[in-house]
């Protein structure tokens, strides 16, 4: 199960995550980015409630990072060490940013 709790200010968006981001909950994430991207200059995923990522939840960052690189920024918060794990082997903490 995945919560997304969304919050808008003017161009910039926080989501955050709440349970797992695997191969059943990725599609939430990703239909929820769709529809936010455009327009979105500022794109913050706040992980402090996210327990698992899967290959099908690094996906969606991965396209939301392309998405972003033209026309704006998104950065990672919150990550804990487990997810960040999965970030150092997978070599996403090289693509993302992450503080």
């Amino acid at each position: 199960m995945l919560n997304i709790n969304k919050t808008k200010t003017n161009d910039a968006v926080l989501l955050s995550l709440e349970g797992r981001l695997d191969t059943v909950t990725a599609p939430l994430l990703e239909n929820e980015l769709k529809e936010l991207l455009p327009g979105t200059s500022a794109l913050t995923l706040d992980f402090g409630k996210l327990e698992y990522i899967s290959s099908a939840g690094l996906r969606v960052l991965l396209s939301a990072h392309k998405a972003m690189a033209g026309h704006g920024s998104m950065e990672l918060i919150g990550v804990n060490d487990t997810i960040m794990e999965i970030f150092e082997v997978t070599g996403f903490s090289e693509i993302l940013n992450i503080r």
